[in-house]
């Protein structure tokens, strides 16, 4: 073929279709059929319009040769084309590649545009190729052409490039997807697909080694080809072929370190020279992140493969360079490459530059926002601290250490790694240990640096996380529990190695922690939701636990009995017992340990008076006296036993405290006695039916003893009040569940309305932490007693208690004060630790005010009291928004779908207390809404509170048509009390209340924004309209209302269809709309009423200048009516709560996206 000549090639397979590419398995290939390589002659196209028909027939053949496998001559037709074959998947690669060899030997013009048309339908390219012979390298007109444009007036994109000895023009339409080609179509067939592409190119340089590959013809076409389409502003090509590129330098670095013969070496080194410079370097700052990805990790490949070549700081950069990339799939591809460099010993020692540059860059990248990134940075540190001395400074490690107790699982797993190879492990010579103890001086060296450890990083209440990362790594260390109690049960005179006190408790936690570990698994809070255990993660399990049991059934009463006088230790130590398997204590030789846990149990019970302790206590008899145990009776002798002692001893306290007919003995060691008695007697109830012992007596007596003017310590008031509590709870499900006299019935709520007056009489005492009880107490009986069920049981409707008016108004006032009140702050100069004890008295503050809030809000949601009282509540919203603002929220969600209407209605009068409040402030003139300043700050934040409000409802407008249509209906109402009578000499007092209602405005559908509009004329004045300067606040309103002019023109036609109501009627039409009469009225009296109305003038001139086409009256209400009505929630009592008024103060804006309650929830 002369160089002059165009080289024509046919196309030998475009009388076959795709005969089996539709497999019914696999999703439908991108490219339409293999035979999109087409003929050229000297004039490539002879016109837009035939190209035009060449791609619009292109795609009507599309579907015919889309079919499936046919029988011809009894055999199957297999897929012809190199994409099918590849895509499909069904042979192995070295057979496909080796077909296309023989190919290529015959004829390697056509073989190679097979291979081009390959990487072309790889692309997911529809259109079509064409190939012409390059002339001459002088050829500037040629040169000239390879570029990529559109034409407008084909609708058609050209790549023209050089796939030398070819040019290659590649034609597809424009709209051909960018998000849909091969490689990141979803899917396992896709998957596949892009397994078997990359499978493909390396096959081909390895089956191609031995015969065609330096013919200098195959390898220049390929990477002409590739470097190409990389250079293509079309996402698919530049990633196709990026991938096969970087591939095949990969494919050739593998065959380059087995050549035997130099010059096939420089070849291939030029080889991997043209691809890298050709394709990584433009690619690798390629603006998608898939494809800046693909040049990270095939480099990786590179420097491991082949690291006396590309490991070296000219290739190294690009890896520190791309740390910093702001996609987090390429930071975590440059952080694999570099774990595979690091676990190579024996090249680490070229890594010197690259970590002293880039070492800060990997350490802050564990505090990354992507998860895996921060997991494989701290793997790498790992890596890095094992194979590179000197690598992480002290300090590095020491903040790398804490991430151990982070909530991502597999990143504190990893810092466990590094903390246990790093820290705990330590190089001690065997020879420093004898023989006999060897292995037990080493374990017990290792514990001793967890503890210090433990202790240094002063997160004690975390130690349940940090056991959890260490499990995987130091399992063996964590499971030997006799190690640890053996360090314990040491003596420090004998033993220089034994723990001092704060060591041995922090010991004690990690015990309690490894013992929960190995039974319940990983703590929750971790991420992600509990696995299902496998049969062999059961069996270790259960394996575990009878290790625990065996050994602690028999070391816990030596140690509760070496800590009994210490609270912590003891309060940690009695919690192992609830891992155990309890019924190994009712085989022989262990029944003996389970009297000796249950008589130190019982010792500790009567020494101490910590409620932390006592609590334990008692849940330890709760756990052994389930009934389904064998060791019921036993434990429940022991239980009834240890009470019996319990109340003989108070009795004996009170008749000493009692010795006095009219009065109290006051001695401070009898009241710490007595203290301690109530203490142990009421942490015992929690858990226990006492009720034999009749405690509520002598509970009562020391209550009522506070209220008939006899003051007594507070530190008995506490545990008596907490007891008698307890005392009634008791009784309630007996008298439930059995049948009772009427006289224990009516006894038995005649102790709970006494015990409920004590609690009201208690929110006003002197002492806090009693105020705050008796509410705690008070807020949980009120919501048991008010939800017994009485439809089956008498006894259950006898018992049930609502409460007053007064009682709700106290309980406000309550909340109002204690949650809500401002407490001083100290300014004076404090220390460094007075400062940190105050933080933490803070956080303990403002969890109890979180908890007094949702117990009070829990009666508002359940409806307890009134649903008016949230009003008081929602005043804080802005205010307290940090603090309560979930429990806020939550509630107003919760009381919405309980009762939307009544929500509502407390919204707004929210919002009227605090303008209220707002105008009472202004002063004397605040008559007249024209003294009153609505730029003020109090007035701002009372309107971004509506905003706030406003916001709850979501975006569904029909789904909340009615509550804002009732929220507009009565803020009108509101902002035009006190109108009647004035003649519109003056301007009503909370006219201004319609800047705030306007808040709401954008709630309202269109229909009813009109049908508002109508009727707040009904409240305008004449001239009001005409005065927009003085009546402002209405201008303002009617703005939020009405768009346009066909807005206010249909609002003027819905005022002349709707019932005429002047300010001296407000009331009885206020009464009949709250009824429901205006649906109710007949069309005649509709008409009549119509005709009373009386339009300002100024609306009827605007009217007559902008009348349009009006609907029909039936028709426009039937469709458009506004629900208007009130609406009556269902409660058991109609008591009111009156609520006070409370000014709003400042508060800060905050984002609208965080605003919306119940959107969710179906009306």
């Amino acid at each position: 073929m002369s160089p002059g000549e165009r080289c024509q090639f046919n196309d030998v397979r475009e009388d076959r279709g795709e005969n089996g590419i539709q497999d019914e398995a696999a999703p439908e290939t991108t490219t339409p059929n293999g035979n999109c390589l087409r003929n050229s002659n000297t004039e490539v196209f002879k016109g837009k319009r035939k190209v035009r028909e060449q791609c619009e027939n292109r795609r009507r053949n599309s579907s015919s040769s889309k079919r499936s496998s046919q029988l011809q001559n009894g055999e199957v037709v297999e897929a012809v084309t190199l994409f099918e074959v590849v895509s499909m998947g069904k042979r192995a690669m070295q057979p496909v590649v080796d077909d296309w060899i023989e190919a290529y030997k015959k004829d390697r013009d056509v073989a190679l545009l097979d291979l081009i048309n390959f990487f072309i339908q790889c692309s997911g390219c529809q259109g079509m190729v064409t190939a012409e012979m390059f002339q001459s390298l002088q050829n500037c007109e040629v040169m000239h052409k390879m570029t990529e444009k559109f034409d407008e007036e084909t609708g058609l994109q050209y790549k023209r490039f050089m796939a030398y000895p070819w040019i290659l023009t590649v034609t597809w339409p424009v709209d051909m997807g960018n998000e849909d080609y091969p490689l990141i179509k979803p899917g396992s067939y896709w998957k596949k697909f892009r397994t078997n592409f990359c499978e493909f190119t390396a096959v081909l340089v390895q089956q191609c080694q031995y015969s065609i590959l330096y013919d200098s013809y195959l390898m220049d076409t390929i990477i002409s080809l590739l470097t190409g389409l990389a250079d293509s502003m079309v996402r698919a090509f530049r990633h196709t072929s990026t991938l096969a590129a970087m591939k095949l330098l990969t494919a050739l670095v593998n065959l380059n370190l087995n050549l035997e013969y130099e010059q096939k070496s420089l070849e291939v080194e030029n080889m991997m020279n043209a691809i890298f410079k050709g394709t990584f370097l433009p690619r690798y700052r390629d603006i998608i992140p898939e494809i800046r990805a693909i040049c990270i990790e095939e480099m990786g490949s590179w420097m491991k493969i082949y690291p006396d070549t590309f490991l070296n700081d000219s290739y190294l950069k690009y890896l520190g360079w791309m740390l910093y990339d702001k996609h987090p799939e390429v930071r975590l591809k440059c952080l694999q490459a570099l774990q595979g460099i690091y676990s190579q010993k024996e090249v680490v020692c070229k890594m010197d530059l690259f970590t002293s540059r880039f070492k800060d860059r990997i350490v802050s990248m564990a505090l990354d926002r992507d998860h895996e990134v921060t997991v494989q940075a701290m793997k790498l540190l790992m890596v890095m601290s094992q194979n590179c001395e000197d690598a992480l400074s002290s300090e590095d490690c020491e903040n790398l250490y804490q991430f151990v107790y982070s909530t991502h699982r597999p990143l504190a797993v990893a810092a466990g790694e590094l903390l246990y190879k790093r820290l705990i492990i330590q190089e001690i010579e065997t020879e420093s240990f004898t023989k006999t103890n060897g292995n037990q001086e080493l374990i017990t060296s290792q514990l001793k640096t967890l503890v210090v450890f433990f202790l240094e990083s002063e997160l004690h209440n975390h130690v349940t996380y940090l056991i959890d990362s260490l499990w995987d790594w130091a399992v063996s260390l964590l499971k030997n529990w006799e190690c640890m109690t053996a360090l314990l049960l040491e003596d420090a005179r004998e033993y220089e190695r034994a723990l001092s006190d704060v060591q041995e408790t922090a010991l004690i936690e990690i015990i309690l922690a490894t013992v929960r570990q190995a039974v319940e698994g990983p703590p929750t809070g971790r991420g992600g939701i509990r696995k299902i255990l496998s049969t062999k993660e059961k069996k270790i399990q259960m394996e575990d636990c009878a290790k625990i049991t065996e050994h602690f059934i028999v070391v816990l009463p030596r140690l509760l009995a070496k800590y009994s006088l210490d609270t912590e230790k003891v309060t940690n130590l009695l919690q192992i017992s609830q891992y155990f398997d309890l019924e190994r204590y009712s085989i022989g030789p262990f029944n003996k340990n389970l009297d000796a846990l249950l008589r130190e149990v019982k010792a500790i019970v009567m020494i101490h008076s910590n409620t932390n302790i006592l609590e334990t206590c008692s849940r330890v008899y709760s756990i052994l006296s389930r009934e389904e145990l064998t060791i019921h009776n036993q434990v429940a002798f022991a239980r009834a036993e240890l009470m019996n002692e319990l109340v003989e001893k108070l009795d004996q306290l009170l008749g000493i405290f009692w010795h006095k007919e009219d009065g109290v003995s006051a001695e401070e060691e009898g009241i710490q006695h007595l203290t301690s008695s109530l203490r142990q007697i009421a942490a015992f109830h929690n858990a226990h039916d006492l009720t034999k012992w009749n405690l509520y007596d002598k509970m009562y007596k020391l209550l009522v003893s506070e209220l008939e003017q006899r003051p007594l310590p507070v530190q008995i008031l506490l545990p008596s009040l907490q007891c008698a509590y307890f005392a009634l709870l008791w009784q309630l499900p007996s008298m439930a569940e059995s049948p009772s006299s009427k006289e224990n019935i009516f006894l038995l709520r005649t102790h709970l309305r006494q015990y409920c007056n004590i609690c009201t009489s208690y929110l006003s005492h002197y002492n806090r932490d009693l105020r705050e009880k008796a509410f705690m107490i008070l807020c949980d009986l009120l919501l048991i007693l008010s939800h017994q069920d009485s439809s089956n049981n008498d006894a259950a409707g006898l018992l049930e208690y609502l409460p007053s008016t007064s009682l709700q108004t106290k309980m406000l006032l309550f909340i109002r004060d204690h949650v809500f009140g401002e407490e001083e702050e100290e300014t004076k100069d404090m220390r460094e630790s007075d400062v940190k004890v105050k933080e933490n008295q803070k956080l303990d503050a403002l969890h109890l005010k979180r908890c007094l809030l949702a117990a009070y809000c829990k009666l508002i949601i359940c409806n307890v009291v009134e649903i008016t009282a949230a009003a008081e509540i929602y005043k804080h919203y802005m205010k307290a928004y940090n603090d309560f603002g979930d429990i806020i929220k939550e509630t107003l969600s919760r009381t919405r779908n309980n009762n939307k209407i009544q929500s509502a209605r407390t919204l707004i009068l929210c919002l009227q207390q605090l303008f209220q409040k707002h105008v009472e402030s202004q002063g004397d003139g605040s008559n007249s809404s024209n003294n009153l300043d609505s730029s003020t700050t109090s007035f701002n934040n009372i309107k971004e509170l509506a905003r706030r409000f406003s916001l709850t409802f979501g975006w569904d407008q029909v789904k909340s048509r009615e509550l804002v249509a009732m929220i507009h209906k009565e803020g009108i109402e509101f902002a035009f009390q006190g109108a009647a009578g004035m003649d519109g000499k003056c301007l009503p007092p909370n006219l201004n209340f319609l800047i705030i209602l306007s808040e709401f405005s954008n709630k309202l559908l269109k229909p009813d924004k009109r049908l508002v509009y109508s009727y707040l004329l009904r409240y305008v004045p004449e001239t009001a309209l005409c005065k927009e300067d003085t009546w402002y606040s209405v201008a303002w309103y009617r703005t939020s209302l009405l768009a346009n002019d066909d807005d206010e023109n249909s609002a003027i036609s819905s005022l002349q269809e709707w019932p005429s109501v002047s300010i001296t009627r407000t009331s009885s039409f206020k009464r009949k709309l709250s009824e429901g009469s205006w649906s109710k009225m007949s069309h005649t009296d509709r008409t009549n009423r119509t005709s009373e109305t009386h339009h300002p003038s100024c609306l009827s001139s605007l009217g007559l200048r902008n009348r349009k086409r009006l609907k029909s009256h039936d028709s426009y209400h039937q469709e458009y009516s506004l629900p208007l009505g009130s609406a009556t929630p269902k409660r058991k009592h109609s008591t009111q709560a009156p609520i006070k008024e409370e000014d709003l103060g400042e508060a800060p804006l905050e984002e609208a996206d965080i605003d919306v309650v119940g959107t969710e929830q179906d009306t």
